[in-house]
């Protein structure tokens, strides 16, 4: 059977694999795991979501699971889910939940959880979740009574108390700064539009009239163009995209060039490390970050530690090695000391603190690092033996040959897919010919062993 948590929650088309009745045998089993933890207290569970249609309905089974089991939900409306994670610590509550699917379109949607102290939850808790919420018969102790959960709205209170957190963040002043702010029709839309206002940074908003079906449509960190366009078309500063949780960021320059989450790194890790802020002069990436950004940073005497691929190994890693700044190219970026997951907003404010603070121009920040080109392909292998690929003595020859021939010039990326009968290879280099040729040769000695 298929695991219900993935990398990030569970995800799926909304009211087709993430049924109303799922979430509410997801809130059932949530509640009943957290009253096995908090044993004669009271579980408080804030729940908070993006933008999307069924948000709502999401929202109200998740909380009548959790009711039943007699937690006390609060629910604190659209915020971004680093909004939802902050909230959770500060108010003392037993857990999160987030309703959403980030970057998806908008008929997918997701339930994520986080646990007392703002962390997602640990593997093994969410194993034991799923268990309880797949068991045949579901969960016979249901409460009655007086023991069942109370229902309270704040979500005024709760939007104000982040972006006051956020204000708080805020060292530099950011004001005759202008930039365009893609809120991708989503979670970022009200909490950004407050706090660019009250910081006096000059800020025209796209992507922020949010409709329920529009969230990530053309718009967003992963789909930037229209926000390059913009800020060439406005002479604005910089640009800044979110995704649809705004636990992302995607930057421009002010030529509308993409500043992607390696050059941003780069930028706001020279910066911590001028500050005194960069502990041990370690930053934390995952296998995918480009080897041209690893270079740059070590002419600045930054060591870059890489993760497997997903925020939450990464801020593992950070956990084990005392790393405060580290994520991913895709745009998750933690600031551990000051967050406990990634938040676009927050990275943006540290991104225009460092802007500000350098008096260069948005393009000259990162202008070190050469990315390297990549090349990415699959090979088609039995499921069974996708993982087993590390173990090949000739796949492991060829690895080690194909390195050795490039100086250090190529690197040589192999992974198992999660979710289907694939090996994916990654060549990153100075000469797109010579690496897809060479990807090619790895596919096929792939195929041909693990198939």
């Amino acid at each position: 059977m298929t695991r219900l948590f993935g990398t990030d929650g569970v995800r799926g088309v909304a009211n087709k694999e993430l049924t109303g009745e799922l979430a509410y045998s997801l809130g059932v089993a949530s509640g009943y795991v957290l009253g096995q933890q908090v044993k004669g207290k009271k579980p408080l569970v804030l729940i908070g979501k993006d933008t999307r249609l069924s948000g709502d309905m999401l929202e109200q089974a998740m909380g009548a699971g959790l009711l039943s089991m007699g937690c006390d939900v609060r629910r604190v409306g659209v915020l971004p889910t680093p909004g939802i994670a902050y909230l959770t610590r500060m108010c003392d509550a037993s857990a999160g939940v987030v309703i959403s699917a980030s970057h998806n379109p908008f008929e997918y949607n997701g339930i994520k959880l986080f646990n007392e102290n703002g962390f997602k939850l640990a593997d093994s808790l969410e194993d034991e979740i799923e268990e309880v919420a797949l068991r045949k018969g579901g969960v016979a102790a249901h409460v009655t009574g007086t023991l069942l959960g109370r229902a309270e709205e704040r979500e005024e209170e709760s939007l104000e108390a982040y972006v006051k957190f956020l204000l708080e963040q805020a060292g530099e002043d950011l004001k005759g700064l202008k930039i365009i702010v893609d809120c991708a029709n989503g979670a970022a839309c009200e909490p950004a539009k407050r706090l660019f206002g009250r910081l006096g940074v000059k800020a025209v908003f796209m992507g922020a009239k949010p409709d329920g079906t529009n969230i990530n449509d053309r718009r967003g960190s992963t789909q930037p163009e229209s926000m390059q366009r913009r800020v060439v078309r406005e002479g604005a500063d910089a640009g800044i995209a979110f995704d649809g949780d705004a636990d992302r960021i995607i930057c421009a320059d002010e030529k509308g060039e993409l500043i992607d989450g390696d050059k941003l790194m780069y930028a706001l890790a020279l910066s911590l490390k001028e500050k005194g802020k960069l502990a041990g002069d370690l930053l934390t990436a995952t296998v995918m970050s480009n080897l041209g950004f690893e270079e740059a940073l070590q002419r600045k005497s930054i060591t870059l530690q890489r993760a497997a691929v997903g925020d939450r190994y990464v801020l593992e890693l950070m956990q084990q090695t005392g790393s405060v700044f580290g994520g991913e190219q895709s745009g998750h970026l933690i600031f551990l000391e000051d967050h406990t997951t990634g938040d676009g907003i927050f990275a943006a404010i540290r991104f225009l603190e460092a802007l500000k603070r350098s008096g260069l121009k948005a393009s000259e920040l990162a202008k070190d690092v050469t990315i390297y080109p990549q090349v990415l392909k699959n090979a088609k292998v039995k499921n069974e033996n996708k993982y087993s690929f590390d173990k090949d003595e000739k796949i492991a020859a060829a690895i080690a040959e194909v390195e050795s021939e490039m100086s250090g010039k190529m690197r040589v990326l192999i992974r198992p897919s999660g979710t289907e009968p694939l090996v994916r290879v990654m060549l990153e280099g100075e000469n797109m010919d010579t690496l897809t040729r060479t990807a090619d040769r790895m596919v096929r000695l792939i195929e041909e062993r693990l198939r």
